[in-house]
Order: structure tokens, then C-alpha cells, then sequence
């Protein structure tokens, strides 16, 4: 969704908030269900000053939030709170950005790097659905390990999105465009932003999709006939086709975030309530990517009775600008924390973590007994460390802990990864350290 046209008298800003589901036995170090939200405005809305946001934004157990600028004001309502930031160089300031590295260097230094570290910038999203690689490049020069660099990109990018597994990008984007796009994500380390709404799929093809398909209710669901894989829910389908349509570009190995889904006003609480659900419940992955890490950003924190456009436009918010709820929906179980979390509840390899020069890796203490028992799991497996030396009667297996066996295996994928960004993470289970953990008689590898 492009952001509307800026009024010509009051500059506009606008939230895009990230509330976090945790089940009950997460820790701060756990990997399980993100779930994100949210939009605030200055355009004559009657919203709330950026101080009575994060306000709420605390009292609602939002630890997450993507901006649609970096207006200081905001980023000085947020220092302190313990949120995560995800700002943006807005679309009008593409072109200087691509023509001249010294400004986008200095919009860096300005909006991201004097804010450090008191209000937690984590990434920098690039325009909003435009494909912007040379501005994103410019942007990374000087952020490349402290912040993500990303740029939001559309479902319009593709050429073809059904059957999932037949997901392209489109010819005149492919090469040209979107490729050294991903090159430039994969080189940095970090992931491809996608806008994706069942919404507009359902309402050009009503005839055709099932409204039950699109709002995550029960469904007959739907059939890809090359994969034999069934999708149960729209979005599944629309993210598995962005996944082929990488796939065929050679980067498959990418992560995706939904920086931008919802739905307006009528079946906006089923919509919202049911994506909640079913992250609180650990439902992760996609069909053709069970285990792959998911961060979803929900659209909008408010509603905006002023926006021009269609009626839907002004009401995907959860919240009123008087910051009453538009309809109930559980942001985390009953009982629980809210903590730092993604939608796949084992996916064990992040995109952050590990910056190319730690001397090992190593569980992070708290983590969560399941996410370390995924996370050893998948280093052991499809990860292909070394786990020999864990096994009973080898020279690992004691002290026989969880912990003690992950920290191991962690550490041999991080060294055979060659330390490379993003292999220490293991969503949120393992650290960088510089000194061995000490497990009895066992030594851990720390390369050249």
C-alpha cells in the first residue's frame, strides 16, 4: 500500500507498529509468532502527540514499530522505552539519495546514528514499493552491520503468483531490478521487505477466492498442483510465491518480512484476530517453507478519518485516534510476557546475529527449552554442523544439557559458516562470544 499523497500545508507521518504474541513459556531469548502493526499520522487526524503513542505502545506490549519517515519527534518519544524501530527514507527523497552517497550519508547520520543507542533503530526501509537497489545501496554504506537496509517492495512486482510454486517476478523487473536488489540483501546480510494483502486479492476476485480462505477461517483450501502442497490461508500462498519467484533468481536462501498486511473495517477483527491466533499459537512457516522465519508487520494503529481515498483507506486501524479499540483482538495469551518474538516458532537462523568477526557461538542463557531443542535440531540436520562430538559416549556429550549440546552444535555451524553474518542467531538462542564456554573436557572449535 503506497503511502497517500503528503498535504501541501502539514507534513504527514505515519506508524507502522509491531505488537509481539508470545506463548506462556517464552523468555526474551526465545524465537516464536511476531505479529505487527500499526500506522499514526499528522495530517489533521485527530491523533494523539507521539508521547501519548508510545505511551500506548508500552501499555500494549509493542515492542516493535515501523515508521514511515524518521520524524524526531517520534524517535525521541520512543528513546528509552525498550521499543525496536524500523524508519524510512521516504519516496521523495529516492532520487537524492541515489544521485548523491553524501546525502544519503548524512540522512543516516542525522535520523539513524545520532539516535543510538537510547531509541533502537533496527533497520532502515528504503522508499515504500518502489524498487530502489541504488538508493538501498548508498544507504548501506555506513549501516551495512549496525542496521538492516531493506526497501518494501508490492505483490505487484510479480508476474505470476498462482499456482505459488509458478511465482515470478515480472520480466521488466527481473534482471533489471530486483535481482541486484536481492543481491545487495544477501550481501548485507539482510532480507526482502514484502507489502502483502489478502484484502485486495479477494476483493478483485471474490468470484473466485473463498473469503474463508482469505480470512484464515476453516476451508476446503487450495491445491498446488505441481508441489501437491495445501494452502489452508491466502497469505501462505502469496508469500510462497514471492519465495518461487526468488527461488528463480538464484535466492532462495533469503529471508522475507511482511512489513505491510490487514484489513479494513468489515472482517478486519476476523482477519487481524485470526493471523494473531494463529502466531500465538506457533503456527509458523508456509507450506512450501515450514520452517522459514517470519516477522509480520499488521497495518495500521489507528484509524484515519481523514485520509482521502475509499472508505476502506481510512479504517484498517485497531485503534481510534481517542485510542479506543476498533475491535478486540488478543495481542498475547493471558499469563504471558511480551518478549522479542517471530511468527515460526523453529526456524533456528535469523537474519541478524554473528558480525563475520566473533571468535564463537554459543546459546543465548534463558532461551526457551523448545526453541533450543528446534534450533540443535536444524544445526545438527539441514544446518550439517558436526555434532558427532555431542553424541552419547563422545567427548561432548557431557555435561548431557540442553544447553551445553546446542551451544556445541551452534558453534560448529557458526564456524562453518565461516562466521558469516547472520549464522550466530538461531532466532535469538545463540550469541556471540569470545571466550569458550567451559563444558568439562570439551573444546570448542573457534577456525582460523
Amino acid at each position: 500500500m503506497a503511502p497517500a499523497a503528503p498535504s501541501l500545508r502539514v507534513r504527514w507521518w505515519r506508524w507502522c507498529c509491531c505488537l509481539l504474541l508470545v506463548a506462556p513459556t517464552l523468555s526474551p531469548f526465545a524465537a516464536g509468532g511476531r505479529l505487527c502493526r500499526g500506522e499514526l499520522r499528522e495530517s489533521g487526524e485527530r491523533s494523539p502527540p507521539p508521547a501519548k503513542v508510545a505511551e500506548l505502545l508500552v501499555a500494549q506490549g509493542v515492542t516493535q514499530v515501523k515508521l514511515y519517515d524518521a520524524d524526531p519527534n517520534v524517535l525521541r518519544a520512543l528513546s528509552g522505552t525498550g521499543i525496536g524501530i524500523v524508519v524510512t527514507l521516504p519516496n521523495e527523497l529516492l532520487a537524492a539519495a541515489a544521485a548523491r552517497p553524501a546525502f544519503a550519508e548524512a540522512w543516516v547520520r542525522r535520523n539513524v546514528a545520532s539516535w543510538l543507542p537510547s531509541t533502537q533503530i533496527r533497520a532502515i526501509a528504503v522508499g515504500n514499493e518502489v524498487f530502489a537497489s541504488p538508493q538501498a545501496g548508498n544507504i548501506t554504506t555506513s549501516l551495512v552491520r549496525a542496521v538492516k537496509v531493506s526497501s518494501p517492495v508490492a505483490l505487484t512486482a510479480l508476474q505470476s503468483s498462482f499456482p505459488p510454486s509458478a511465482g515470478a517476478f515480472r520480466p521488466d523487473l527481473a534482471s533489471s531490478v530486483v535481482a541486484p536488489m536481492l543481491d545487495l540483501l544477501r550481501r548485507t546480510g539482510s532480507y526482502l521487505m514484502v507489502n502483502a494483502y489478502p484484502f485486495f486479492a479477494y476483493a478483485a476476485n471474490a468470484g473466485v477466492i473463498s473469503l474463508d480462505y482469505a480470512l484464515f477461517r476453516p476451508n476446503a483450501g487450495v491445491l498446488d498442483p505441481a508441489t501437491g502442497l495445501l494452502y489452508d490461508n491466502l497469505l501462505d500462498a502469496q508469500l510462497d510465491a514471492v519465495y518461487a519467484a526468488m527461488k528463480n533468481l538464484g535466492y532462495d536462501d533469503l529471508r522475507l518480512v511482511v512489513s505491510e498486511t490487514g484489513w479494513p473495517a468489515e472482517n478486519a477483527a476476523a482477519y487481524n484476530g485470526n493471523l494473531a491466533r494463529r502466531v500465538l499459537a506457533g503456527d509458523g512457516g508456509t507450506p512450501a517453507r515450514p520452517l522459514a522465519e517470519l516477522d509480520v508487520y499488521l497495518f495500521a494503529l489507528f484509524n484515519e478519518d481523514r485520509k482521502p481515498g475509499p472508505t476502506s483507506e481510512r479504517n484498517y486501524g485497531l485503534f481510534y485516534p481517542n485510542e479506543e479499540r476498533v475491535y478486540d483482538v488478543a495481542f498475547r495469551l493471558e499469563g504471558t510476557t511480551t518478549t522479542t518474538t517471530r511468527r515460526n516458532q523453529v526456524s533456528p537462523v535469523a537474519g541478524g546475529g554473528g558480525d563475520g568477526g566473533g571468535d564463537l557461538a554459543a546459546s543465548a542463557t534463558g532461551a526457551a527449552t523448545w526453541c533450543l531443542q528446534a534450533a540443535l535440531d536444524y544445526a545438527c540436520g539441514e544446518g550439517g554442523a558436526d555434532c558427532q562430538p555431542i553424541q552419547q559416549d563422545e567427548v561432548c556429550f557431557q555435561p548431557n544439557t540442553l544447553e551445553a549440546h546446542a551451544s556445541f552444535a551452534f558453534n560448529s555451524y557458526y564456524q562453518k559458516k565461516a562466521r558469516a553474518v547472520g549464522s550466530c542467531d538461531f532466532g535469538g538462542a545463540a550469541v556471540v562470544v569470545h571466550q569458550a564456554p567451559e563444558f568439562g573436557k570439551c573444546q570448542f572449535p573457534a577456525g582460523d
